[in-house]
């Protein structure tokens, strides 16, 4: 949840010439409209099925994912995660998340809620975060957190 996941997968994929999948953009893909939309048209449970569906192709060998900041709350696929992926939880406070995602358009659950009501649900999620193999401080700029994901993908 707004701890760059992206694009710091994109910059570790790029730096150890591997595939990146950004688990977002295969939804879209899949389901031929933005997120946004599928969250205006079908509902959450829509978007979370699309989600469950293009995970196991995006879980390749040689490969960086940028999971969305909820497909790690369904048991079956923190699972399936676990088992195919080395897990990285890019860590950073609230505070850094609220002033990076809490005016951005195109994110339906955080769109018109409270900075309250947002940071509720990343402690709820922050729990399943924490379970990760291994933890990055993510409060930093994008290119020295892909350094120290690199290192963790080396080792």
């Amino acid at each position: 949840m707004g701890s760059g996941k992206t694009l710091v997968g994109a910059l570790v994929a790029e730096r150890s010439h591997a595939k990146f999948f950004d688990l977002d953009h295969l939804v879209e893909h899949e389901a031929g409209m933005s997120i946004a939309e599928i969250f205006a048209t079908s509902g959450e449970a829509t978007f979370r099925a699309f989600e469950k569906m293009v995970l196991p192709r995006a879980l390749q060998s040689d490969s960086v994912v940028a999971l969305g900041g909820g497909a790690v709350m369904d048991d079956d696929n923190w699972v399936l995660i676990s088992e195919r992926a080395l897990t990285v939880y890019l860590e950073i406070p609230f505070e850094s998340a609220w002033r990076r995602i809490g005016k951005l358009a195109g994110r339906p659950l955080i769109s018109g809620r409270t900075a309250s009501e947002v940071e509720a649900l990343y402690e709820r999620r922050r729990r399943r975060y924490e379970q990760a193999a291994h933890r990055v401080d993510g409060d930093r700029p994008a290119g020295e957190v892909a350094d120290d994901v690199m290192k963790l993908w080396s080792a």
